[in-house]
């Protein structure tokens, strides 16, 4: 044993990883949802004395209760209000990756969705020389904007940006947007009234459901957590206005680390058009019959 091995070994043993580990937090998160054990047990189609034993299984793991039980009522405690948007999102991501959606292409993450409605959803992580190298003049000139006011969104030099960007703040509940352009592709394409409908409104809730939320969760706390910059391409197809049939999009997303005035985290996100798609396995055909509307005029 060499001494790199001596020295991460008892880490890496301190903590034995359940093989049910899944399992266990499935039934964590359907009781969290359901705050009723009977309803919990017939969802999961287990048992009262399983799901009691996973849930006591992952409170003894993380050293925290995640319920309090008062008359057979269950309430999340802080802790477990805490966990569960992670929880939630590494259920939707293990259903990504067993059915094969999520790959890396040259180092780079690759996600995919195809829903049965017609909706689906590609995304591919991009080199940060697409910014400099790439077709939008809105990106660069929010990446500028964004060095220059060094990451705080109110400071001066960024708010000629502003009408451009979303901005969404974390919660309990995952990712919300609390800010959105006028001038910005989100309000281009749904106009501005049912864009702003889409303010408060968390990920999950939006077209998709839990997996489009852990495709954009994944790239958001990234930025989160390296307080830095990501670009991603996006080709997805959904309807305008709800009942109508899927229309082709394609874009690029810029995603910036920034401060609120209190200095909390908030995460800026700029959108444009793609002109060429450079997502593997997809073409340029998906540009053909996208709406000319679509595009951000700058």
């Amino acid at each position: 044993m060499n001494k790199l091995t001596e020295i991460v070994a008892p880490a890496a043993s301190a903590v034995k990883i359940p093989a049910l580990l899944f399992e266990m937090i499935r039934s964590f998160v359907v009781l969290a949802d359901t705050l009723n054990l009977s309803h919990a047990v017939k969802q999961l189609e287990s048992t009262r004395q399983t799901v009691r034993r996973h849930i006591s299984q992952l409170e003894e793991l993380m050293g925290a209760a995640l319920f309090e039980v008062d008359e057979r009522r269950y309430r999340l405690t802080e802790r477990g209000i805490e966990v569960l948007p992670e929880a939630i999102d590494i259920l939707a991501r293990g259903k990504i990756w067993v059915q094969g959606n999520t790959r890396h292409v040259g180092g780079l993450l690759r996600l995919e969705h195809e829903a049965p409605n017609g909706w689906n959803f590609y995304q591919q992580q991009q080199p940060l020389t697409q910014i400099w190298d790439g077709e939008s003049d809105m990106l660069r000139e929010v990446f500028a904007a964004w060095v220059n006011s060094k990451g705080e969104l109110e400071h001066l030099n960024f708010q000629m940006m502003r009408p451009y960007v979303l901005v969404y703040r974390d919660s309990p509940n995952g990712w919300i947007c609390i800010e959105l352009g006028q001038e910005s592709f989100y309000t281009k394409w749904w106009g501005w009234k049912n864009a702003r409908s889409s303010i408060g409104r968390p990920l999950g809730q939006f077209p998709g459901g839990p997996e489009f939320e852990a495709m954009l969760n994944a790239p958001f706390r990234e930025v989160q957590a390296n307080g830095g910059v990501r670009l991603d391409e996006v080709v997805t197809q959904i309807p305008r206005e709800e009942g109508e049939q899927p229309i082709p999009l394609a874009y690029k997303r810029l995603l910036l680390a920034s401060r609120f005035p209190d200095g909390s985290f908030a995460l800026i996100a700029a959108i444009d058009r793609s002109r060429h798609i450079s997502i593997a396995g997809l073409d340029q055909t998906t540009l053909d019959v996208m709406p000319p509307d679509a595009i951000v005029a700058f």
